[in-house]
Formats: C-alpha cells, sequence, structure tokens
C-alpha cells in the first residue's frame, strides 16, 4: 500500500497546526502599553485608555509610584482588579497558578 503525496503533506499539515496551537497556549503573550496612554480602572470596576498630552505631565507624575517588577495583574472571579507582588513563575519560566 502506498499513501499519496497529498495525504503526506495533510498529514504533516495537521501535525504542524496542532504542535503550533500548543505552543500558542503555553507561551504568554506580552501586555503591551504604549507611551503618552494612560490606563485606568474607574471606581464602577471598568478599564479604558486614554490618550494622554505632556503638558500636564507634572500634575500625573505626582504622587504616581512605579510598579515594581514580578507584580501580577489579575482579574478575580468577583471582578475585582487585583496585584500580587512577588514571584509568579517557576524556575523554568512556567505560570506557577496556571491550569494543573
Amino acid at each position: 500500500m502506498t499513501i499519496s503525496p497529498m495525504k503526506t503533506l495533510l498529514a504533516a499539515t495537521a501535525l504542524t497546526m496542532l504542535s503550533t496551537a500548543v505552543f500558542a497556549q503555553s507561551t504568554p503573550t506580552p501586555w503591551v502599553l504604549e507611551r503618552d496612554m494612560g490606563y485606568g480602572y474607574t471606581k464602577d470596576g471598568k478599564l479604558f485608555s486614554y490618550k494622554m498630552g505632556t503638558n500636564n505631565a507634572g500634575s500625573l507624575l505626582k504622587g504616581a509610584k512605579k510598579v515594581p517588577r514580578n507584580t501580577l495583574f489579575f482579574v478575580g472571579a468577583n471582578g475585582q482588579l487585583y496585584m500580587r507582588k512577588g514571584s509568579f513563575l517557576d524556575d523554568d519560566g512556567q505560570f506557577l497558578f496556571g491550569p494543573s
């Protein structure tokens, strides 16, 4: 019995797509923050982004604090935004709180 080149190509394509999908799920996606943009979390619990100008940069920086490295932001089951300081990756670079 011989396998046609088309069947071989289809099998290779399916395997590639499957392995790409698995890889995409385990790779963290960078959170893209842009210069001159503000990201707000309102009192109503909504997230927004705002285009900022430079004429009020001084007043914006008053009371502002740098976000420390190793800080994780997440939305809890109750819809509330949380942050957690400290390590969230294991020694292999895998997310500690991912699906088990």
